[in-house]
C-alpha cells in the first residue's frame, strides 16, 4: 500500500537533505540551528513514517542505506524542480533580480572578471552576485552548483547552452631582472638556455596545448626539462615575478606588472576561446541575459581599446568589404 503524499511532514524532509549533506546529526544541528537530539529524533520520525531505515549510524558518522540513497536522489529532483520553478517564477518579474552565481577558473576570476563586478552591480544592483573561482575540478551546472560559467573547452553536453565571448591567447613574459641577469632570448631556440615555468603537477590543464614552450625551437621531440611545474596561472605568474624565469601568460594577468617584459614578441603561444555557459532551463533568466549582455559589451568595449577584434557571436560581427576583416556592427572598422 503506497503512502499518501500529505502523511509525510515536509519539515523533517529538509531536516533529512540537511543531515545527508552534513554527514552527521551534529553538523545538520549546526547548521540548522537545532540540538543534536532534535535533528535525530526528527530523522527517527521520518523513518518510521516511511517504515524504511534511511541511515547506517557508526562511530565515524552516517551513511546512507541503498533505500535511503534511493529516497534522497527522489528529494533531491524535487528539490531541483522546485528551484527551477521558482526561477522562473523570479525571473517573469519585470527588472532582472535575486542570486546569481558565477563560476570560472581562479587566475581568469581573479584577474579578469572580478574588476569588473562593481560596474555589473552598479548596473544591476537587485541581482546578488556570488563569484566561485574553481580550477579543478569544475562545478556542475545541471546540478545547480552554479547558474552561469565562463569556461575554455567546447562544452559537449546538450543540457548546456554556449556562446563564445572571446579569443585569447598566452604570451611569454620574464621579469626585467632576470632578463638583464639571463639576456633576452632572441627565438625559441634561445629557450633551451633557459629557465621556463610551466603548467603541470598532475593536473589537467586548463587549455590545450598549454606547454607548447617546452618543444617550440627544437628540431627533436624531446622537450626541454622546466625550471618549475605549478598547477596554477597565477602561480606561474608569482613565479615569474619573483625573477625565477620565462612562463606564457594571458595578457589580462600581466598588464598591470610593469616589472614584466614579454619576450618573443614576434610569435604568439596558441589561441584558446572564451565561452559563457548555462543550463538550458536558464535560458529565458532575465539575470542570465542581462550577465551576457554586459559580458559582451566589456569584451566588445576592451578590443576597441587594445585595438583587436576577437570576440562575439556571428550576428554581432560584420566583415568589412574593404579590406575583409570582421568588426563589430556600429562601430567603425579599425583596420583601415
Amino acid at each position: 500500500m503506497s503512502l499518501p503524499i500529505d502523511f509525510i511532514d515536509w519539515d523533517r524532509l529538509r531536516i533529512f537533505i540537511a543531515v545527508v549533506k552534513a554527514g552527521s546529526f551534529t553538523n545538520a544541528g549546526h547548521k540548522l540551528e537545532l540540538s543534536q537530539s532534535a535533528v535525530s529524533r526528527q530523522v527517527c520520525s521520518l523513518e518510521a513514517t516511511l517504515n524504511l531505515q534511511l541511515f547506517y549510524r557508526h562511530a565515524r558518522g552516517l551513511r546512507l542505506t541503498e533505500n535511503g540513497e534511493i529516497f534522497f536522489e527522489a528529494i533531491r529532483s524535487m528539490e531541483s524542480q522546485l528551484s527551477k520553478v521558482l526561477n522562473r517564477i523570479t525571473d517573469e518579474r519585470k527588472l532582472a533580480e535575486g542570486p546569481l552565481r558565477i563560476t570560472t577558473t581562479v587566475t581568469f576570476g581573479s584577474a579578469w572578471l572580478a574588476p569588473r563586478i562593481a560596474k555589473f552591480h552598479q548596473l544591476y544592483p537587485d541581482i546578488r552576485i556570488s563569484v566561485l573561482l574553481v580550477d579543478s575540478p569544475e562545478l556542475d551546472l545541471l546540478a545547480r552548483q552554479a547558474d552561469v560559467a565562463i569556461r575554455f573547452k567546447n562544452q559537449t553536453r546538450g543540457e548546456l547552452i554556449q556562446q563564445r565571448l572571446m579569443s585569447l591567447r598566452y604570451h611569454l613574459y620574464a621579469s626585467k631582472s632576470y632578463l638583464a641577469e639571463r639576456g633576452t632570448p632572441a627565438n625559441y631556440a634561445d629557450l633551451d638556455h633557459h629557465e621556463l615555468i610551466v603548467y603541470g603537477g598532475g593536473h589537467e590543464s586548463p587549455i590545450e596545448n598549454f606547454d607548447w614552450v617546452l618543444k617550440r625551437g627544437r628540431d627533436d621531440q624531446d622537450e626541454r626539462r622546466p625550471a618549475l611545474r605549478v598547477n596554477n596561472v597565477y602561480g606561474m605568474y608569482r613565479a615569474v615575478k619573483s625573477g625565477l624565469g620565462i612562463a606564457a601568460l594571458p595578457r589580462y594577468i600581466v598588464e598591470d606588472a610593469s616589472d614584466l617584459e614579454e619576450v618573443l614578441t614576434h610569435d604568439d603561444g596558441p589561441s584558446f576561446d572564451a565561452y559563457m555557459v548555462y543550463a538550458e532551463d536558464m535560458r529565458g533568466s532575465k539575470r542570465i541575459q542581462a550577465w551576457r549582455d554586459f559580458l559582451m559589451q566589456e569584451v566588445r568595449d576592451e578590443n576597441v581599446e587594445n585595438k583587436a577584434i576577437q570576440v562575439t557571436e556571428t550576428e554581432d560581427v560584420l566583415v568589412c568589404l574593404r579590406c575583409r576583416h570582421l568588426h563589430v556592427i556600429d562601430q567603425p572598422c579599425i583596420f583601415h
